[in-house]
């Protein structure tokens, strides 16, 4: 098979996977697919296309974002809350128009807006609504996303407009992630698409599984167009994802009904809607009636209220999260909302319970927090009985019985083990992370795999395993079996900064890892530490001090660590300063350099005295640019801090 029958293989199990839900493949096939076609690419370079299915990996990072002045104003809808509102738009259009109508009815996907530009058939740039008239060039993130064609099936300059969205799955898995990683979760989807669509990194959105739906033309030279449903289907032969409900009416009253309809079956749907969109059918009648300043004339959209329901709060357990943190959850009895039924919803934390006077017994209020996760938003207290009980939230752990603690200005509660079950899976993942323990090929799908299997129960356990015990995982041959031994086994002679930081001590970041591991030298020196000792260190401080003395004050931590020394991982410093000839200088690293990596180079600066620091400051000594930099140069241009070349920076060395 040559590469470009290879491409068209990969390109149509692709659109079956993503655009029609209807895969011929299994996934392990499907990257079989890419691979070959990566490894053809890459000893061809020159044959690489625009439109091959390897340019939406992601990877790229921006220094900032391009501004783009839209051809059309990409405008915002009037909102509607009841039906004698939309038979109101209905009469006023017909009656500016001196003749009847047909109506579209789409769903309001909640998301995020973005024009989609091509020429001559290919995607080359796109953009989010922004003002309206001024959005941001995010076309290396939408890149990722694959139901956005970068070839279309005709050679045509056209601009569309479609909302970009995070499916509920796909929203789900995230924040479970961002959980491991004790990061905030995102409040509902739309904050999570509009957050992934402005990564710099376009590696972070090819993992977020963003999907679009396209939705309207914006310019196109096909004056054979008469009507949005025309449009709407030229879209569709073009390769484009349309909006999935596009029905005609030929009155107002009937496109109502629609609505209706749609908001009865939204809780059946894989993602958020936030209403239905009733749009007049011919482009003629749309010019007709033209634009307020900020909205068309010709469309509304209709808002859904949220739905609430009142129901019996029967009782409150906690969740021990992987972070450690515990969350009260409320018991309920069980109530149909948005379509689910609901026994369980979230209480958040111990100052909401006490906010709300949230008792066990209580009638409470419960809805949906984005249609998805369902949570109590108040009590009914004039149906109380008096028979209600105020709830004390635990003081040990109940997974694992540890002491938990609550830091002075965090609402949380946590638990203080390492060892504790419900935060495993957590924990194992962040200590064979990059900048802890460095243990390639040992990501979250296989440390997931190694726990279920009994294989492993701490993260001392792995340097237990056998080329056998990971053979023997589903989907991991005999060579990748091979290659996580030979990481996990060299993870054993990393320095001690990056032990500590993998032990996973809350606020000691992998920095502070390095300061602390230079000036104790031995984990038992830090071990046996106090706070005023461990707070005098430069650029530690209280806080840093009192987690560390907290962490090695609990048993099943020092059990961690001794299990850890029985397998032979190194705890002495073995990466000291080498002359610190930038002790005390400040760093910030921009655009690619010619042979090091960012990491690299860091590396250098920090085994050196320096420090790294993502922005540039008048406190920045040097700004080590490379090729492309962009907005930090500039800055440093006008700061007038001191700006070196990868030569430069040997020559420092």
């Amino acid at each position: 098979m040559n590469i470009e029958e290879l491409r068209k293989l990969i390109n149509y199990h692709s659109e079956l996977y993503y655009t029609h839900d209807t895969p011929e493949i299994d996934d392990f096939e499907y990257d079989k697919l890419m691979r070959e076609l990566k490894r053809m690419e890459a000893e061809n370079p020159e044959l690489i296309t625009p439109d091959s299915p390897t340019q939406r990996v992601g990877g790229k990072i921006l220094e900032g974002f391009e501004k783009v002045t839209h051809a059309v104003k990409m405008e915002s809808l009037n909102d509607v809350f009841d039906k004698e509102e939309v038979l109101d738009f209905g009469r006023k259009t017909e009656e500016n128009l001196g003749e009847k109508a047909e109506y579209v009815t789409e769903l309001k996907i909640d998301g995020l807006s973005v024009s989609l530009e091509y020429k001559d058939g290919y995607f080359f740039r796109g953009s989010t609504r922004g003002d309206g008239v001024v959005g941001e060039d995010v076309t290396e993130n939408l890149k990722t996303i694959r139901t956005i064609p970068l070839k279309l099936n005709e050679k045509v300059d056209i601009e569309v407009r479609g909302e970009v969205f995070m499916p509920h799955e796909s929203f789900i898995k995230l924040n479970e992630e961002q959980e491991a990683l004790e990061l905030k979760p995102f409040k509902n989807p739309r904050n999570a698409a509009a957050g992934s669509l402005r990564q710099l990194d376009s590696s972070v959105a090819a993992q977020r599984k963003l999907d679009i739906y396209v939705f309207n033309i914006q310019v196109t030279d096909n004056k054979d167009l008469k009507t949005h449903k025309e449009a709407l289907d030229y879209l569709a032969y073009l390769g484009f994802k349309t909006i999935p409900v596009k029905n005609v009416f030929n009155t107002i009253e009937e496109a109502f009904s629609e609505v209706e309809r749609i908001g009865e079956n939204r809780a059946n749907l894989d993602f958020d809607i936030d209403g239905a969109v009733i749009k007049v059918n011919s482009l003629r009648q749309r010019e007709m009636l033209g634009s307020t300043e900020k909205c068309p004339k010709w469309a509304v959209a209709y808002k859904y209220p949220p739905e609430e329901k009142e129901t019996k709060l029967i009782d409150i357990v906690i969740q021990v999260g992987r972070t450690g943190v515990l969350t009260p959850n409320a018991v309920l009895e069980s109530v149909r909302l948005a379509g689910t039924t609901v026994s369980r919803a979230t209480l958040h934390n111990e100052d909401f319970i006490r906010e709300k006077d949230i008792r066990i017994g209580d009638t409470v209020i419960v809805r949906k927090a984005g249609d998805i996760i369902p949570e109590v938003v108040g009590v009914v207290k004039e149906k109380r009985s008096g028979n209600e009980k105020e709830y004390e939230m635990p003081a040990a752990c109940p997974v694992c019985g540890a002491k938990v603690y609550r830091e002075e200005g965090e609402a949380a509660i946590r638990c203080t083990s390492g060892e504790c079950p419900a935060q495993l899976t957590r924990n194992i993942i962040h200590f064979a992370s990059r900048d802890a323990m460095d243990i390639e090929g040992l990501g979250p799908a296989v440390v997931t795999k190694l726990l279920e299997e009994g294989l492993i129960k701490s993260s001392s356990d792995l340097y237990s395993l056998t080329t056998d015990d990971i053979s023997a995982l589903d989907k991991m041959g005999e060579k990748s079996a091979d290659n996580l031994i030979k990481a996990i086994e060299k993870s054993r002679e990393n320095d001690l900064s990056k032990l500590i930081f993998a032990l996973g001590i809350r606020h000691v970041g992998s920095r502070n890892a390095k300061i602390l591991a230079s000036h104790f030298e031995t984990l038992d020196a830090l071990m046996n530490a106090n706070v005023e000792e461990i707070a005098a260190v430069n650029e530690i401080g209280n806080v840093i001090a009192e987690s560390i003395v907290q962490f090695f004050s609990e048993p099943q931590n020092i059990d961690i660590v001794n299990k850890l020394r029985e397998k032979g991982v190194n705890f002495e410093c073995r990466e000291k300063s080498k002359g610190g000839i930038f002790e005390g200088k400040t760093f910030v690293l921009t655009g690619t350099l010619p042979t090091y990596t960012r990491s690299d180079a860091a590396k250098l600066i920090e085994e050196r005295g320096g420090k790294v620091s993502s922005s540039v400051s008048k406190k920045t000594d040097y700004v080590l640019a490379g090729s492309e930099a962009g907005s930090k140069l500039t800055k440093a241009q006008d700061l007038g801090v001191i700006i070196i070349s990868e030569e430069e920076f040997n020559s420092m060395l």
